[in-house]
């Protein structure tokens, strides 16, 4: 028994994973983290309809700006605080689930001056992960999952203009040059592949670290891709029309699209292997990669130690994590 974090919990990927946990792992609490958690806000209302069908689903949906540490760290203590005085169990699994990306719109920043997508994909999780780790049920296999794609692999996307390679100077990942006219779109989506990279090269450099901390030797850290989802909400806005069109396309022919690439797949079907990941006795103690539920390699970049060391030191940095605030050795 024990509580699961899903952020950005009322997307395309989170409802049928909180659904698929409250179906089939109903020993757990469901803490669900949105930016809007009124019933006015269509996607909570559905998040909210969809887990009051299922009998005796445990929930509790919560306020969270992942666009702002501030909102963060005040988060993260109000949890510390309800996990120490028994309000919540402690905690198991911590779903990295919430991103945001600027396609069409172009360059944005975070309430801290950061490039928004890296600030929401990866710098909000990092702090709150941080921030959280001593709140682990620590004598059980608790899991962090981070959401992958194989658009932070050169080459493997098929929307990529810019390859997502780290730039010699990691200030400009948090503070990229503004872009040119004519690259709006291949750079906004660069943004997007880096943020999933740098998660990636933290993941690792976070499994040493827990590794070498013996009170937090049975928590560990992997990352899922769950494949290309033709149903999500992700393109209904703020992209170009053709990608919208194209998905459209996928999302009706899905049957007959997933025999000749089976990671074409719905949101459900990714949310299976999600919530497996999560809290499954299958993967406890695992870590690393997977792909839709099997191990599988990540980019050769974000198996540099070095560049994991790096990027780990500058999201540190760029969160103003002390020691004082974790339990983990950063």
């Amino acid at each position: 028994m024990g509580t699961v974090i899903i952020t950005g919990a009322n997307g395309s990927l989170a409802i049928p994973t909180a659904a698929h946990l409250s179906s089939h792992y109903t020993d757990h609490t469901l803490l669900l983290t949105v930016r809007n958690d009124s019933n006015q806000d269509p996607n909570t209302a559905r998040l909210r309809t969809t887990l009051n069908r299922i009998p005796n689903a445990k929930y509790t949906i919560r306020k969270l700006n992942l666009a702002s540490l501030a909102n963060v760290r005040d988060f993260a203590v109000t949890i510390k605080t309800e996990i120490s005085q028994s309000t919540l169990p402690p905690l198991v699994s911590i779903i990295c689930n919430a991103y945001s990306w600027s396609i069409s719109d172009g360059l944005q920043f975070s309430e801290d001056g950061y490039e928004k997508t890296l600030a929401v994909g990866h710098l909000a999780h990092f702090d709150l992960l941080l921030r959280l780790v001593g709140s682990f049920d620590l004598g059980s296999a608790g899991r962090i999952v981070f959401i992958s794609s194989d658009a932070h692999w050169p080459g493997k996307a098929s929307l990529e203009v810019f390859p997502p390679t780290l730039p010699q100077d990691l200030e400009l990942l948090a503070r990229p040059a503004p872009d040119k006219e004519d690259e709006i779109i291949g750079r906004g989506f660069q943004r997007y592949a880096l943020s999933k990279l740098a998660s990636l090269l933290c993941m690792y450099e976070m499994n040493r670290r827990l590794e070498a901390t013996p009170s937090l030797k049975h928590l560990s850290a992997l990352a899922i891709d769950p494949g290309y989802l033709t149903d999500s909400r992700t393109l209904d806005k703020g992209v170009p029309s053709t990608w919208r069109t194209f998905m459209r396309a996928f999302n009706f022919l899905n049957p007959v699209v997933k025999k000749l690439q089976p990671k074409m797949r719905r949101s459900h079907e990714g949310a299976v292997d999600v919530a497996n990941v999560a809290v499954g006795e299958a993967y406890a103690g695992e870590k690393g990669h997977f792909e839709m539920g099997r191990r599988t390699e990540s980019s050769p970049e974000s198996n540099d130690e070095v560049k994991q060391r790096a990027v780990w030191d500058k999201s540190v940095e760029w969160c103003g994590v002390g020691q004082e605030d974790t339990v983990l050795q950063i």
